[in-house]
């Protein structure tokens, strides 16, 4: 046994880059009349996942997965990643998986997430990388129905490990991505007293999918004419906490255009500057949009480059007058 876990710990470090052999995981001592059903329970919730122990250690399903007391088995879960400017689904994948075409696993864990390119800001949640060893006759809808129950998952885990046959050979690695591999709220609280640290992540990503969720209430407020009740709305979404980028555009402009309507033109000024810091592009259909509001957004537009080149100026200056005060060494 000890041998198949040292084999294991081998394969993963050949299979990944150094990030994903970085991921959260935690060591369990197994203790007396204690099943691998029963530790699945208690970190996941759900006993069926200790199918995922038995592959994370190495361990051999034959036979019931038998382990003795003392074994340090490791506890996987998915991890967490915030989108830095300029950052792609594919620059994410070859961070965490160590090969861009495994872009689909993350497009599919993150519903709430343009498809196109990430919006910076957003939290991403990384499927977990679980490494399946094949045994004699498995085939990839096996392997799909062992981790997901859906033989139908066969054709995306096949995409995600550039494979084109459904059998495998065996020993043959297959990594398998897990992004319901949560951790149970009395799994969470093992590892934080067990460790002294909180398992964190997740947060940040549930309230930027609420956030999204009432940005349509948004939009039909301006749409019917419910300004006063459209500038509630924006402004505490604003305060929400942690948006991306892409919302942080969608709520100033609702605002700007709820403001303008209101007769707040220097309120709506700022929304639109607010707007155009995050996308200095900002264009508005001009189809469907006010001339009123498209004349203010071109006055923002200009304020807004008038404030940078003043900043800019007054950073040369400043950079200028500490220049001066230094004295050439003799």
């Amino acid at each position: 046994m000890i041998r198949g876990l040292c084999s294991a710990a081998l394969v993963l470090c050949f299979a990944l880059p150094a990030r994903a052999q970085d991921r959260s995981a935690y060591l369990h001592i197994v203790r007396p009349g204690e099943t691998l059903a029963a530790i699945a329970q208690r970190y996941y919730g759900d006993p069926r996942r200790e199918s995922v122990l038995v592959a994370e250690n190495g361990l051999t399903s034959q036979g019931g997965a038998a382990i003795v007391v003392g074994l340090r088995l490791a506890i996987p879960w998915v991890t967490y990643h915030v989108v830095q400017p300029g950052e792609t689904w594919a620059a994410v994948a070859t961070e965490h998986y160590g090969d861009p075409r495994r872009v689909s696993a993350l497009v599919e864990a993150n519903p709430q997430v343009s498809s196109n390119q990430p919006d910076e800001g957003a939290e991403l949640l990384i499927p977990y990388p679980l490494r399946h060893v094949a045994r004699q006759g498995d085939t990839m809808r096996r392997v799909a129905q062992l981790y997901y129950d859906d033989q139908g998952e066969a054709q995306s885990l096949m995409r995600f490990n550039s494979l084109r046959r459904q059998r495998l050979s065996r020993g043959q690695i297959v990594l398998v991505p897990l992004a319901d591999l949560l951790l149970s709220d009395e799994g969470r609280q093992l590892i934080a007293e067990a460790s002294g640290e909180q398992v964190t992540g997740g947060e940040v990503r549930d309230l930027q999918s609420r956030i999204n969720d009432q940005l349509p209430a948004l939009h039909q407020h301006v749409r019917r004419a419910r300004y006063t009740e459209a500038v509630a709305l924006g402004n505490r979404l604003l305060g929400s906490g942690q948006l991306t980028s892409n919302q942080i555009v969608t709520i100033q402009r609702e605002l700007a255009v709820a403001y303008v309507a209101l007769d707040r033109r220097d309120m709506a000024i700022e929304a639109f500057i607010a707007a155009l810091d995050r996308q200095p592009d900002l264009l508005l259909d001009s189809r469907l949009t006010s001339p009123v509001v498209l004349a203010i957004l071109e006055e923002a537009r200009g304020v807004r480059d008038e404030r940078q080149a003043a900043a800019g100026a007054d950073a040369g200056a400043d950079g200028g007058a500490e220049d001066a005060g230094v004295a050439e060494p003799e």
